[in-house]
């Protein structure tokens, strides 16, 4: 350990001190942020309360306590490396939070951050599933860490969950946090390009949050993102290849009454240009607008020109 380290290990004492050295040792290193968090103060007090194992929602009530050596150790040691290796918060603890639940994750999947998240656990997607009792059979496309999935379990106790990826490490890991909560005999997961690879039948709700980043977008991703798989982000030319693809293939999916959720970043309007024939209801959340939309299963069996097109939006 360097002189440097071991002065600070010395004069910093508490909480309070090591937040306020966090912040300004990521701020000076010109950290991003999105993983979770959104800023220096966030993330600094992601990483203190992750190494001391104390509750991650408030810093507030432990700001004046006193640290042992081993854990001011600890703390160093973990915003040094956050620092150095320019990797996501997530990753260096393995846990990233969604919706108040607790998820497994290392660098075979993409930090989960999904609006879908917000839409599901605040009220079960009620704008669009009018009766949750009703929804039988689920599929998560792209699932990734199985968040979404877990999430749509919970929501709806009596569906079946499908949770799909063409990553066979992303699937590693959801297993995992499907062995965590305990939902092994509801939640079934697939490797799969998409449809290629689903079991056959229909789904009264589909869920994605497929890749949707640009071409371009993704080769100027700054060290953090760079750090995620980046078959998780590339989208194609536009960011919309496989969102356009789960528009041609999930009308014969669906069940009469089925709905179908997508997150699309900020594509909207392309997404609109290049599918007019479809009413797309965009559902706003508390941090988005225009991000994830919705559609019928009747929108893909009626034909409709350009000047039928029509947005709706939900908050």
């Amino acid at each position: 350990m360097t002189d440097s380290a071991l002065q600070l290990i010395d004069e910093l004492v508490t909480i309070r001190d090591w937040l306020r050295h966090a912040v300004t040792a990521m701020t000076r290193a010109g950290l991003v942020f999105g993983h979770g968090t959104e800023t220096a103060v966030d993330e600094a007090a992601f990483l203190i309360l992750s190494t001391l194992a104390l509750p991650i929602h408030d810093i507030n009530p432990w700001l004046d306590c006193r640290l042992t050596r081993t854990e001011r150790e600890a703390v160093r040691a973990l915003v040094a490396r956050r620092i150095e290796t320019r990797k996501p918060a997530a990753y260096l603890t393995n846990t990233a939070y969604i919706q108040g639940r607790k998820f497994y994750v290392d660098e075979r999947v993409i930090v989960p951050r999904s609006f879908i998240a917000e839409l599901i656990a605040s009220d079960r997607l009620a704008p669009i599933v009018a009766d949750g009792s009703e929804v039988g059979r689920v599929l998560d496309l792209c699932t990734g860490s199985g968040c979404l999935a877990i999430l749509a379990a919970e929501a709806f106790p009596d569906a079946e969950i499908h949770a799909s990826d063409i990553s066979a490490d992303a699937l590693a890991v959801a297993e995992h946090n499907i062995r965590d909560y305990g939902l092994e005999k509801r939640v079934r997961t697939f490797k799969a390009d998409l449809f290629d690879g689903i079991p056959a039948g229909s789904y009264d709700l589909i869920i994605s949050n497929p890749p949707y980043v640009a071409a371009a977008e993704v080769e100027a991703f700054a060290p953090e993102y760079q750090a995620e798989p980046q078959i998780a982000h590339l989208g194609g030319a536009d960011g919309l290849d496989l969102v356009k693809r789960i528009l041609e293939g999930v009308g014969e999916r669906l069940t009469p009454e089925g709905n179908l959720i997508v997150e699309i970043g900020t594509g909207q309007e392309a997404l609109e240009a290049a599918r007019p024939d479809l009413p797309f209801l965009w559902l706003d959340t508390e941090t988005s607008e225009g991000e994830v939309f919705a559609l019928t299963a009747a929108d893909f069996k009626q034909k409709r020109g350009g000047n039928h097109r029509r947005a709706r939006k939900h908050r």
